[in-house]
């Protein structure tokens, strides 16, 4: 792979995301466009970096740091990965950035929308790359979806959709310390999970600039959100219905996406909202009669499936990396515009069901 750019790695925190990040973009597939490199690790102690290093990358002999500072002090980091609890975002890119570092944030991005411009603000002053990491944005699939839908309009015109991801974490049942229960954290579905059945709702709704009219109503449990539901209307008459829970475990292969046009519908499904593997188009057939609802024998269908490589990170690492390589200060998939409208929502539907942070 010698004759590929490559890019330099730092890697902060040594939890499950960075896991499966570093495990994929170590990957060797077909259609590989960088050279990705372990450069360095960062943890709250050099026995937890090194103890990752020997586990998720053991050829790339990486440096190993018992802080996150030391790392972003690396003269030989392009870039740093940062999977800490959402909470800790908005310190971790804010000491990134101080430091000169390109960043790519694991979602959610921040704990609200205030976060995140400031952060942008330092990117901006500081010329830094920043980026948030919602991977399903740079999936195969996502991306065709859209083409479909809006340029080649195959189910006509779209005016509803409703788009759910349950994970099963239960908080009730987690020791206080975790992230899934302790707020100090972040916890809640709706930045963990909820925040892939917004994205679904951009990519099938269109990209509106205008923010939607909401009416949303969340629950708690042991002083944590477990549930949220959103209705969201736009000035155009399109409605997004968007539901997420810590409650209930959605099954691998159920639909979690169902797109509404005026010509037929799609269905989304897969192992998970954030890990979607195919999708089906029911278009109305030629002749069938013009109704609002399309029986499934009134429609032909067509699925499309996208195989799966690792658990999906290497599209967003491919992407990223060749940004930072262009030179780029935003992602192209994923710019700081999208990051502010998905957290701009989430505000307001936190601010509807009651859902606060501590420092808020």
């Amino acid at each position: 792979m010698s004759d590929l750019p490559s890019i330099r790695w730092g890697i902060v925190a040594t939890g499950m995301i960075s896991s499966w990040f570093v495990e994929d973009i170590l990957l060797e597939w077909e259609g590989k466009r960088v050279n990705h490199i372990i450069q360095a690790i960062g943890s709250s102690s050099t026995q937890k970096a090194q103890d990752f290093a020997k586990s998720k990358c053991p050829t790339h002999n990486p440096k190993v740091y018992g802080s996150y500072q030391e790392l972003y002090h690396d003269a030989d980091v392009d870039i740093v990965y940062i999977g800490t609890p959402h909470s800790f975002h908005y310190r971790d890119c804010m000491e990134a950035i101080s430091a000169g570092k390109n960043v790519l944030c694991e979602k959610s991005f921040t704990i609200n929308a205030k976060q995140a411009r400031e952060i942008f603000d330092a990117a901006r002053k500081n010329n830094v790359y920043v980026a948030e990491a919602m991977w399903l944005r740079h999936r195969p699939l996502y991306r065709e979806l859209n083409r479909l839908l809006h340029e080649e309009k195959i189910i006509g015109d779209v005016f509803r959709v409703f788009s759910d991801f349950a994970n099963g974490t239960d908080p009730a049942s987690q020791p206080a310390s975790s992230r899934h229960r302790d707020l100090n954290l972040g916890a809640g579905s709706l930045l963990d999970v909820g925040v892939y059945a917004l994205t679904w709702l951009r990519v099938t709704l269109g990209y509106q600039k205008d923010l939607p009219q909401i009416v949303a109503k969340q629950t708690h449990e042991v002083g944590v959100e477990v549930t949220t539901s959103a209705i969201l209307q736009y000035a155009s008459g399109q409605q997004g219905i968007c539901t997420s829970t810590s409650k209930a475990l959605g099954a691998p292969g159920e639909v979690f996406v169902v797109v509404h046009g005026t010509n037929g519908y799609i269905e989304v499904q897969g192992s998970a909202a954030s890990i979607p593997e195919s999708f089906t188009v029911w278009k109305k057939q030629d002749g069938a009669a013009d109704r609002a609802y399309f029986p499934r024998e009134a429609c032909e269908g067509k699925t499309y499936e996208f195989p799966r490589i690792g658990r999906g990170f290497i599209w967003e690492a491919e992407n990223t990396a060749l940004d930072v390589l262009a030179g780029r200060k935003e992602s192209q998939v994923m710019p700081w515009s999208e990051t502010l409208y998905i957290l701009d929502i989430m505000d307001e539907i936190r601010a509807q069901g009651g859902t606060t942070y501590p420092g808020e």
